[in-house]
């Protein structure tokens, strides 16, 4: 609760800076400081040792560090995370997809990625997706909270959802539902990693869209502005993509519940 008053305290004086007589201007001004959550999704955000990281963690690491900005990250459940970005003035959540819906809840920082949003299906099934309306009528699981629900759903499309996006892979292979709606890389080997590159096969790829840090509507425009020239740097320079090569090699240190366990 302190931190929370303390934090609600520097953005608003970070945000009327400009109003102060300039005595009070030229105190000396604390450093910015961020709440950050993200959830477990493999190889975007992860634990190792006790640390988070992964490809869209270590970009914000990278883009904190050049902006100056000191943070703390809490992996959270997506809709815990989310939630803490939309009320508290000073956090953000990542990645968070961009939407027509969310634009104006959020400052936007980024992109952190380009996801594809893909159907997965059982490979024995051998189903057939010329198009998304083909979709139609089979049970796809998502999970609560996430963009892809409420898309799909918004679509009439019908909607098998779960609280955490690996619960989908064991309730496909059980056939308690029909497809996967799920945000992976084009190049991710995710699947072969976990053994399952031979069961479960990508069928339409159905959207590709931008995933970001979405930050509080209280986060000083400043601040937003330099994290995202941040990111134009790192894209420039090349960073960016030395950082997704990094996790080209990983292994996860584990394995989503096992078939049949959801």
């Amino acid at each position: 609760m302190l931190l929370n008053r303390f934090a609600v305290v520097l953005f608003t004086l970070a945000a009327l800076g400009s109003a102060l007589p300039a005595s009070a201007a030229a105190l000396p001004q604390a450093s910015p400081r961020l709440y950050l959550t993200t959830e477990l999704l493999a190889p975007s955000s992860m634990m190792e040792n006790g640390r988070v990281v992964g490809i869209a963690t270590d970009k914000v690491r990278e883009a904190m560090r050049r902006a100056g900005v000191d943070y703390r990250i809490d992996v959270l459940p997506w809709k815990r995370a989310y939630h803490a970005a939309l009320t508290r003035p000073d956090a953000c959540v990542y990645s968070t997809t961009r939407t027509p819906e969310r634009e104006a809840l959020f400052k936007w920082v980024g992109p952190t990625d380009i996801a594809q949003w893909v159907l997965l299906g059982r490979a024995d099934r051998k189903l057939q997706l010329r198009s998304l309306d083909d979709a139609r009528g089979l049970r796809i699981g998502t999970y609560k909270g996430d963009a892809r629900e409420a898309w799909l759903r918004s679509r009439g499309f019908t909607i098998d959802s779960t609280s955490n996006d690996w619960s989908n892979l064991p309730k496909l292979m059980a056939g308690r539902i029909d497809l996967w709606a799920a945000a992976m890389r084009s190049e991710s080997s995710v699947l072969a990693r976990l053994g399952f590159e031979k069961q479960v096969v990508p069928l339409l790829v159905f959207k590709e869209i931008g995933v970001y840090l979405a930050c509080n509507r209280a986060v000083p425009d400043e601040l937003v502005t330099r994290l995202n020239a941040s990111f134009e740097a790192m894209a420039r320079d090349g960073t960016g993509r030395r950082i997704e090569r990094s996790y080209e090699g990983w292994e996860p240190g584990g394995k989503p519940a096992s078939p049949g366990k959801p």
